[in-house]
């Protein structure tokens, strides 16, 4: 049963419902029976182990692992040197205890949905009103509701009266809405505009009203918002498949050369079958960049306390380079694009022209005084700033005042009578001593404009519209010409989708006994417009993120017209956009939505599963979705985005909980600067790829060339394991604190499927791998084959020539990887973190290499000054080779890495 459009008399008989006496505790009993427990449950977050285990089963870890073991077991049947396997396995427990400790997902968003649930709940059952617990609550029982109580159900209205009520927590809009029992629905309408409903989780701000309940637990609409939310489960990052991608890559690598060193040792017959197993074991240290998984964790840490610094705090640490992928932002509209305070943009007085800006008139300045005469709103001045406490219209009235200082709450008049709003009247009076006439009063009566818009029974025979001061300011056209042109002036500000408040009064002799009356015979005085504006800094972002070829979308739950006009002002809605409302998408098939889906740039009065939808819609074209909003209609497409980011002031727990960002300053603008600080994480990553790989590759195709040649291997395991781990693994964690170049947000965003290899990664992992080999071979040759220095060549001297050639030349690429500029342009010592870890891990080099028992460790021996010399010189050169490139390039128009 529909029951927004079914009678009251249909729920009754379905229900076989007394109103005069509630339900009985057989009917009780049968409901819950048939529509189960008020309550959803709730799902247990992953405990330690399962943490743990989850990250020893990622596939660079899994290598690490097989290597580790495979050393082990190679060690122990051979010469017990067990130094490769603690060595992997250190890093391996690195890895893990890192990206374990680093994990915050302690909240859990169905866990903060239970806690929504209200206190207590007012009932009437077997003729007998009660208190209960919310999770009692069934099907059909009568149910009061009075200022203050939050639902605990969904609810149809039998009686309302000035029901008010706060449903910003599902709309995510943070008007109140009147409630209504006799509306009659006669077709689907979105959640807002269900006047004759109140829904569970929100809160009652005025009034009273009873209804009967008509959906508990799971479908209710708090329910279903719950339901959607442990439907949505996110899957792998595209960062994490592409690291999985890379893992399995070098995998395959590190196999086949495996396989190939195998063979070609067999084929000269040289080798015993243990140290040919062992060099396979080697080939695999050469292949996996050990230190990768730690530099992109802290890489990620950093992007982390970059972005609480710019007020977004990360709850999930992938989402930071998540976001710094984004191609389409679906930001909320209210507090995120806006200022979430309603600002009066223009008054009209009844006869004059209409006020946008500047200097305000005498009688404007009486008019807005009027307004607030007539208004709850008020202010306090505290702490060195006004704070205003009422009504969003009202208090937008209050703020206007005090922003042309024009507020002087001391000089107000005492009321003396009020008759509050009401939603069927849509207006308010209050009735006040005359500030000009001694014993004479005046009523002021503001609402809706249709309720008192001037007509021939409200203005006087031959009408002058007065001021409160008595004063005859204006005299006005014909009746007929003063009711056109303020609707006409009506229908602007609407047109703009300003909120329009009206205006009128007239005098009293005396106070009457009988105040039905008091609203009769009005004078019309004015109207004024007001709006949520936009940030002053919305309009900015949407440019930087549309440069950076992001789309903007706006999803809200507000009207369509003023959705639209903002968007409009911010630049989110362009010539040939559509706007879309929920019921309308609704008959949308998804064929048609995909069809349309990038024309579309404003949703309006859309539901939980809309937004759903629209989210799902977009990753569908295969599209990084960045997705914002604050109330718990938001949560299950926040849970289901690439990215949620929710609202820090104005964001529910729920909301929250289900994200994996939330916003501190509820700013769009913050968005697109951590979509900033993302991309620059993500380029570090990459550019620490090509800094690993290019060491890595020249290894691995180092060791085969030299076995091919017949010249043996250039490296032992262990000095491969100190190449990865000390010479080039500890200057790559200064790359994770690079600064970002400065045409970052002129790229368009990574695509879902692109490489991480992309945008010249590769070719300069290639430039560089090859300068790596010829000058590590050149420098094996020459200790090999040629005696210099009275040294006699031999296989170690080769060995250790060729070490230190790619430790020091892998130790300084760190500069090259840096940027796209010459690291003479970038300097040396601008990131102090490279410049320090640089200098530490050469020293720890030069030590290495002048110890004894540290040489043993190594494998190496003693170099004389030449060798030195020649080592240092075609350390160099690499670098040398990649300036030249990037000069090359750069004047070309290319770029390196993007």
């Amino acid at each position: 049963m529909k029951y927004r459009t079914a009678s009251l008399e249909q729920i009754k008989k379905y229900y076989q419902l007394e109103t005069d006496n509630g339900l009985s505790p057989s009917q009780i009993k049968a409901s819950r029976e048939k529509y189960g427990h008020n309550d959803f449950s709730t799902k247990a977050g992953p405990n330690l182990f399962q943490k743990i285990l989850h990250h020893l089963l990622e596939v660079m870890n899994i290598i690490l692992l097989l290597v580790g073991g495979l050393s082990a077991y190679l060690a122990a049947i051979s010469n017990g040197n067990y130094t490769k396997t603690v060595v992997v396995l250190l890093i391996v427990i690195i890895n893990v205890v890192v990206s374990v400790f680093q994990e915050s997902r302690a909240e859990n968003a169905l866990a903060a949905l239970k806690k929504l649930a209200s206190p207590t709940s007012t009932v009437l059952r077997s003729g007998k009103i009660q208190t209960i617990a919310p999770n009692e609550l069934v099907c059909g029982d009568i149910i009061e509701l009075s200022a203050g109580v939050q639902v605990g159900a969904d609810i149809r209205l039998l009686t309302s009266n000035s029901l008010q009520i706060d449903e910003s927590s599902l709309t995510g809009e943070s008007e109140p809405i009147d409630k209504n029992a006799e509306v009659e629905i006669s077709t689907d309408v979105p959640l807002g505009d269900q006047l004759n409903m109140v829904f569970s989780g929100t809160n009652v701000l005025n009034g009273t009203g009873r209804g009967i309940v008509i959906a508990v637990g799971k479908q209710s609409q708090m329910g279903q918002i719950a339901t959607l939310i442990g439907e949505q489960v996110k899957g792998k990052t595209p960062l994490q498949k592409r690291i999985d991608k890379l893992a399995k890559r070098l995998a395959i690598i590190a196999f086949a050369a495996g396989v190939l060193i195998f063979i070609i040792n067999l084929f000269y017959g040289n080798v015993p079958l243990v140290d040919n197993l062992m060099t396979a074991v080697v080939l695999g240290v050469a292949a996996v960049p050990e230190t990768l998984p730690v530099i992109v964790t802290l890489s990620l840490i950093y992007g982390v306390e970059n972005m609480a610094q710019k007020k977004a705090i990360i709850r999930n640490i992938p989402a930071v380079e998540t976001l710094g992928n984004a191609t389409v932002i679906a930001s909320d509209k209210t507090g995120t694009l806006t200022q979430n305070q309603m600002t009066i943009q223009k008054i009209w007085l009844s006869g004059q022209k209409v006020w946008s800006e500047g200097h305000l008139s005498d009688h404007e300045v009486t008019l807005l005084q009027n307004f607030a005469y007539a208004s709850n709103a008020t202010a306090q001045f505290h702490d060195g700033g006004w704070e205003i406490h009422g009504d969003p219209t009202e208090a937008a009235i209050i703020r206007f005042l005090i922003k042309h200082d024009l507020y002087h709450p001391e000089n107000s008049p005492k009321r003396i009578i009020e008759l509050p709003f009401d939603s069927t009247r849509k207006k308010m009076s209050v009735v006040i001593p005359h500030p000009k006439t001694p014993g004479r009063y005046m009523v002021l009566t503001k609402g809706a404009f249709d309720r008192l818009a001037p007509t021939s029974q409200h203005q006087p025979h031959h009408p002058q519209i007065l001021h409160i001061d008595g004063t005859a300011a204006l005299q006005s056209d014909p009746e007929e010409a003063l009711l056109l042109e303020a609707e006409n002036i009506h229908d602007d500000f609407a047109a703009n989708a300003l909120r329009v408040l009206a205006l009128s009064y007239k005098d009293l002799d005396e106070i009457p006994k009988d105040l039905s009356n008091l609203e009769e015979n009005l004078n019309f005085l004015g109207i004024v417009g007001m709006i949520d504006p936009p940030r002053d800094e919305s309009k900015a972002a949407v440019q930087e993120a549309r440069t950076a070829g992001i789309k903007p979308i706006m999803i809200t739950g507000d009207h369509a017209l003023t959705a639209k006009a903002i968007a409009k002002q911010i630049d989110i809605f362009r010539e040939g956009d559509r706007v879309v409302d929920g019921p309308t998408l609704s008959q949308m098939s998804n064929e048609e939505l995909n069809t349309k889906i990038e024309k579309i740039s404003v949703y309006a009065r859309v539901s939980p599963e809309d937004k759903l939808r629209i989210v799902k819609a977009w990753q569908e074209k295969e599209q990084i979705v960045a997705m914002t909003g604050d109330g718990v209609n938001d949560a299950p497409s926040l849970r289901a985005a690439d990215v949620g980011t929710a609202m820090g002031i104005a964001g529910t727990e729920v909301a929250k909980s289900a994200s994996d960002i939330v916003l501190a300053d509820d700013n769009f603008a913050t968005i697109v600067a951590a979509i900033r600080e993302g991309r620059r994480v993500y380029t570090n990553i990459k550019k620490t790829i090509y800094y690993l790989l290019s060491a890595n590759v020249a290894e691995i195709l180092t060791m085969l060339i030299g076995a091919i040649v017949g010249w043996g291997l250039p490296f032992t395991g262990i000095q491969l394991l100190y190449i990865n781990v000390l010479a080039d693994g500890i200057p790559g964690f200064g790359l994770s604190r690079e600064k970002a170049d400065s045409h970052l947000m002129e790229q368009p965003p990574i695509g879902v499927k692109e490489s991480i290899f992309s945008r010249g990664v590769s070719q300069r992992i290639a430039i560089c791998a090859i300068a790596f080999i010829f000058t590590a071979l050149t420098g094996f040759y020459i200790g090999k084959f040629i005696e210099i220095g009275g040294l006699t060549p031999h296989h170690q001297l080769g060995q250790t020539m060729a070490f230190v050639i790619l430790t020091i030349a892998s130790t300084i690429n760190v500069y090259n990887a840096r940027s796209n500029e010459s690291l003479f342009k970038r300097g040396i010592t601008t990131n102090k973190t490279i410049f320090g870890t640089t200098l530490l891990s050469l020293a720890i080099t030069i030590i290495f290499t002048n110890t004894p028992l540290l040489m043993n460790i190594l494998e190496i021996v003693p170099l004389s000054l030449t060798h030195w010399l020649i080592a240092i010189t075609l350390a160099l050169i690499p670098t040398l080779v990649i300036e030249v490139t990037k000069v090359i390039l750069n004047k070309t128009g290319k770029k390196f890495i993007g």
